[in-house]
């Protein structure tokens, strides 16, 4: 779920090396960063960190949410939900606790019963809880809190895995307003000074096993994007930007019996055309502004939580999880049309440079390139780096005896690559050929939010603070 997660800022290749992620204002707008890849050079960008070395300022989040923070203009906005009552807490890692499941076994239960009380245990459901949904803006130089906005209270529409939240959809922003999207709930707009421009509901579609929703708006031109893949009936839909009216929306069929995604969409904007890239089960499609499909690659996971981006001229999409049969990373040339998916054992054609059918499966973190390298995090507390121009694996290593748990996408800079575990460890990586752990920074709280890189800051959201980490 973006479920929660990921994070990564812009590449351009002048001369094929990485610069700054964000533009000369300091603006981070969206999800990973203004170009969904974040790479930056500062120099002074921060590498090492705690709660209190190299921490300028660190501000009190109310409530839980694992949307990143997105930045425009000297201000940061990010969203949360509330409640009086307590919510269930997050989960470390991927799997259930074998103890639990022991217990249950020996209670005789079924499969199908011990995967019912499961399931129940770390699920939030709207009968249990009411909340507040809230947009936040912060001060970047103080971290002062400006003001806040309430956008729901009640029952929620929906309900989540506990390691999901109500609040995971990160925000977008042009500048001049930000766009916030709640899945189960609707699309909604506000200005600079907090209020609302309009507001848009949507309907509640039914998320496999009531886990929550996860997949951030996209923006290009006057349209905002919001994918919602579901077990109803799936759809990518824009919405004009200054009404909230729906302009177009497109089914889909992704051809799998189960249909729930939580991958963001990525506006391609290569030397061809400018594309709305989705991944959703079983498969990746495109479609052009106008909601037509262009073309589709199938043989992909049917769990979808990674996001595409794009680099040097090529898109790159991975799905999967550890257990998964399909668990590609692809890198794609623009132009394509129809059905693109490469043969088996070929596993490349003239639209698809390459398809390495196992190399993806990091289940929550989207991979980044950094220095012509592509580098993958699992979930599990694997790192891998990949040939990229070729999907050949370069090395495989585990991060770190007892790293296994892992939902924030990494990020990179100065040479280096960061992976920050769940528990709020960041594990500090030298980029090269060779696998080289420089050093671990701990905030001793849980993490499953995207930092956001801004000038020489960088933002992390942990599960109760937002921090400014800044070298002194």
């Amino acid at each position: 779920m973006q479920v929660v997660i990921g994070s990564i800022a812009m590449v351009l290749c002048l001369a094929k090396l990485p610069v700054a992620a964000t533009d000369d204002t300091g603006n981070w707008p969206r999800f990973r960063g203004p170009e969904s890849m974040p790479v930056a050079n500062h120099p002074n960008l921060p590498e090492r960190w705690s709660t209190t070395e190299n921490v300028e300022w660190v501000a009190q989040v109310p409530g839980v949410g694992w949307s990143s923070p997105i930045v425009w203009d000297g201000k940061i906005f990010l969203t949360a939900a509330t409640s009086e009552q307590a919510m269930k807490q997050p989960s470390l890692g991927t799997d259930f606790s074998n103890e639990y499941v022991a217990e249950l076994r020996a209670e005789g239960l079924s499969s199908e019963e011990t995967n019912a009380r499961l399931y129940a245990r770390d699920r939030e459901m709207p009968h249990e809880i009411v909340i507040r949904l809230v947009l936040y803006c912060y001060e970047l130089e103080t971290g002062k809190l400006l003001w806040e906005r309430e956008v729901y209270h009640g029952n929620p529409p929906g309900g989540r895995h506990r390691k999901n939240s109500f609040a995971s959809e990160t925000p977008v922003t042009d500048g001049e307003r930000i766009y916030v999207y709640f899945g189960h709930l609707g699309l909604y707009a506000y200005d600079f000074e907090g209020r609302e421009v309009w507001a848009t509901p949507l309907k509640l579609y039914q998320k496999v096993r009531d886990f929550g929703t996860g997949a951030s708006p996209a923006l290009h031109g006057n349209s905002v994007f919001v994918l919602n893949d579901n077990e109803d009936q799936g759809f990518i839909a824009a919405f004009d930007k200054r009404t909230g009216k729906e302009l177009w929306r497109t089914a889909r069929d992704v051809g799998e019996r189960r249909k729930t995604g939580w991958a963001t969409p990525f506006v391609w904007e290569n030397a061809l055309r400018t594309e709305l890239v989705t991944v959703g089960p079983g498969a990746v499609i495109s479609y052009d502004l106008d909601g037509s499909e262009l073309w589709r690659m199938k043989r992909l996971a049917v769990v979808t939580i990674q996001s595409p981006f794009a680099w040097d001229g090529r898109l790159f999409v991975t799905s999967g999880s550890a257990g998964g049969r399909n668990k590609p990373i692809a890198a794609i040339r623009p132009g394509g049309s129809g059905d693109i998916t490469p043969a088996e054992r070929v596993n490349k054609n003239d639209h698809v440079v390459w398809f390495n059918p196992l190399a993806g499966g990091t289940y929550l973190p989207t991979p980044l390139v950094y220095d012509r390298a592509l580098y993958v995090l699992y979930a599990k507390g694997i790192f891998a780096r990949y040939d990229v121009d070729t999907g050949e694996r370069v090395f495989r290593a585990r991060i770190a005896p007892g790293a296994a748990a892992f939902t924030t996408s990494p990020w990179a800079y100065n040479g280096k690559v960061f992976t920050m575990s769940e528990e709020g460890d960041t594990f500090v990586i030298e980029a090269g050929e060779e696998y080289r752990l420089l050093g671990v920074n701990s905030l001793n709280e849980w993490v499953m939010a995207t930092p956001a890189i801004v000038g020489d800051r960088l933002l992390i959201r942990t599960q109760h603070r937002l921090y400014s980490i800044r070298n002194r």
